[in-house]
């Protein structure tokens, strides 16, 4: 019997079944025994019918949904997850993972799912699409405006990913291509995708999806590149020359297919020249390059490989470095004591030693050692294992290979630096990367790196004793935070918030009346029809209100009086309230005005209807503008109109957003704003109204 036989055949699944290549395949082994895991093999597989299957089927059941409904689905997923990561946990132990490199993989990608979720109720609106930014008038009389709209992409997202994260790579890019309305094929590295597929068997098993939402390849994938379309999008995570291939093929290029590249980069940490031995961010900064150096056993693309720290300094830094990476174990995870696992393949383990020898032509070994290093409860020959080595820069200028060999392992270069130029300047020679960090409580110090790296980075950390307890640290790329960079990096963004769903979205320009545009984006437009009527708009329930219901309020005429009581009352004695002199000084006023708030509270007691009723509550109030002052004896009056209305899909409520225009008696507008509130759907129990 042959090696093929004996183990497990990956599967991928493919037009809503699970699918084996026709050929032997490759074989993946376990990373600490050297054994046979599983063999990948894609052959056979129709690449052009996954991708029409995602367009046809799973695109049109996605775009139904909203994206509130998809972020539900997501919670719904994670929760899934999170049930059955256990067996995600024993079949990491052959990707060399210890259980805390597991943890960053597996939950730290269940948890980007629970985050999204998250986002998308919070942020985003319960409708298929996103009106995006205010209106542009563009006509003198107001009748003809612009209004800019986002709508999900109708082609199918692929995503490509490293060895690294089988499960996080997988699950940051599904987060925010599912929440989009956009269908994904997932292809990870065969290295590791193993797990991978365990993990993606478990999203087809849960049903949180709907069928043709997401699909798999394990092995290569043939054709499908000649196959995308305009409405395709490519994300890949890998090498910068796979990345630079894929990027370059015809179809890509012909159909102007959006490609996203997170690749390797050469992130560094600086070290502030305030941050001698004995300061918490000397001890901050040890114990962060330590760390970046060993989790993973260095196999992040956003660990720290150059760490760039004042000439003065580097010995200790040194010194104190090799006392901390001194306590390190490596060896096979699951012994107990042991710290640090191995490389993800002996393939990546010989590939990290070409790249050391190519850096030791410019920098030398000042702790560890290739040859001689001891590996606890595993063969160290039979498992990729490495060491951590730390090397020190003999040439650190233009050309040296420490700013262009990256070794993708448990490996760091200090690179000394004279002053905050010095420092600016070999960060830049990265070429670009996903981050960069800086340790230091110098303030000037920090911006000035600042404002010299930042078009070099995705992200920046700044690190001081201060905010140290809650950092989660330089290579811990967040949800909410764009993971990418420039240059050498890629060039891409992922995630960033709702930033990473509008990647899967086309941002289109509405150009026509306000009517006209008001009825496509069910939004009310500025000069769109407003409707009054006989029943106050607080009187109505949320399925009852239309866009554009409008309440014109009586009028009320500011006094002196009425403003002195306020400044009292609220103790906002401002001049331009009390003071008539100074007040008439100001080339602002000219005499004495109104409080703003004075107006917008007094806004409020002329177009609120006072009994109780379907409006629940005033959450807020966004884009509030004072334009014209209010003056002693000027009458103002306002129009409130239904703007928007975003019902909670889980909820007997829903959110109003009302146009609020404050006028004086000439007709000019005094203050302008959004009132925010919370409307009850009809018939909505008590227990559905409850926060």
């Amino acid at each position: 019997m042959d090696m093929h036989s004996k183990v497990r055949r990956l599967e991928s699944y493919a037009c809503g079944r699970w699918q084996a290549g026709n050929g032997d395949g490759t074989v993946m082994h376990d990373a600490i025994t050297g054994a046979p895991v599983a063999s990948v093999d894609s052959t056979g597989l129709d690449f052009s019918a996954m991708l029409d299957y995602g367009r046809r089927t799973g695109g049109p059941a996605l775009r139904k949904l909203t994206f509130h409904e998809r972020a539900a689905r997501l919670k719904a997923l994670a929760k899934y997850l999170m049930d059955h990561k256990e067996p995600y946990y024993q079949l990491s132990h052959a990707t060399g993972a210890t259980r805390t490199d597991s943890w960053f993989d597996i939950e730290g990608g269940i948890g980007t799912l629970f985050a999204y979720s998250s986002k998308g109720r919070r942020e985003l609106p319960n409708a298929r699409f996103l009106v995006e930014g205010a209106p542009e008038v563009m006509g003198k009389a107001g009748t003809f405006i612009g209004q800019h709209i986002l709508t999900s992409l109708e082609g199918v997202g692929v995503h490509i990913n490293a060895f690294n994260f089988p499960c996080w790579g997988m699950l940051e890019k599904l987060a925010v291509s599912l929440l989009a309305g956009v269908p994904a094929i997932v292809k990870p590295a065969s290295q590791t995708g193993y797990l991978t597929e365990l993990m993606f068997r478990d999203i087809v098993t849960s049903g949180t999806f709907p069928e043709g939402s997401v699909q798999l390849i394990c092995g290569g994938v043939g054709d499908l590149f000649d196959h995308l379309g305009p409405q395709d999008s490519v994300t890949f995570t890998g090498s910068a020359s796979t990345g630079q291939r894929l990027r370059a093929h015809p179809a890509v290029i012909r159909n102007s297919v959006r490609f996203m590249m997170e690749a390797d980069s050469l992130n560094c940490s600086i070290l502030g020249p305030d941050a001698a031995p004995g300061t918490p961010e000397f001890d901050l900064y040890v114990r962060e390059v330590a760390r970046e150096m060993t989790i993973k056993s260095g196999q992040r693309c956003t660990a720290i490989r150059r760490a760039i720290a004042p000439r003065a300094l580097s010995d200790a830094l040194a010194d104190a470095l090799a006392k901390r990476l001194a306590k390190v174990v490596v060896g096979d995870p699951a012994q107990e004591g042991v710290t640090m696992g191995a490389l993800a393949s002996e393939a990546q383990r010989k590939e990290v030693r070409s790249r050391i020898k190519e850096l030791e032509s410019a920098a030398e070994i000042v702790y560890g050692n290739l040859d001689d290093f001891p590996v606890r409860g595993a063969d160290a020959t039979s498992g990729a294992f490495l060491p951590p080595l730390l090397l020190r820069a003999r040439q650190a200028g233009a050309g040296s290979v420490i700013h262009e060999v990256e070794a993708f392992g448990p490996v760091s270069t200090i690179v000394p630096y004279d002053d905050a130029a010095e420092a600016i300047d070999l960060a830049r020679r990265g070429g670009g990367s996903l981050v960069g960090s800086v340790f230091t409580a110098d303030h000037a110090f920090a911006r000035e790196i600042a404002l010299g790296i930042a078009p070099y980075h995705g992200r920046l950390l700044f690190v001081d004793r201060v905010c140290a307890k809650e950092s989660t640290g330089h290579g811990s790329p967040m949800p909410g935070l764009v993971h990418g960079g420039p240059g050498r990096a890629g060039g891409g963004e992922e995630m960033g918030g709702v930033r990473g769903v509008k990647h899967y979205m086309q941002r289109t320009a509405l150009q026509g009346s306000p009517d006209m545009l008001t009825a496509i984006t069910s939004r009310w437009m500025p000069g769109a029809t407003r409707r009054t009527g006989d029943v106050h708009p607080f009187r109505k329930y949320l399925e009852e209100l239309e866009i554009g219901d409008t309440v014109v309020s009586g009028k009320r005429t500011v006094t002196l009086e009425d403003i002195e009581h306020f400044a009292h009352f609220t103790g906002d004695t401002f001049y331009a309230h009390m003071d008539e002199a100074a007040a008439k000084a100001n080339p602002f006023f000219g005499g004495r005005v109104a409080h703003g708030y004075y107006i917008v509270a007094i806004a409020a007691g002329l177009f609120v209807d006072p009994a109780p009723g379907p409006v629940l509550a005033n959450y807020g109030i966004d884009s509030l503008r004072f334009l014209t002052p209010a003056f002693p004896g000027d009458t103002l009056q306002v129009q409130l109109t239904c703007k928007e209305k975003m019902p909670r899909a889980d909820k007997g409520y829903g959110e109003v957003r009302w146009d609020t225009t404050v006028t004086n008696q000439d007709g000019k507008v005094v203050a302008q704003y959004d009132v925010l509130t919370m409307v009850a759907k009809k018939g909505a129990s008590p227990e559905s109204i409850k926060p």
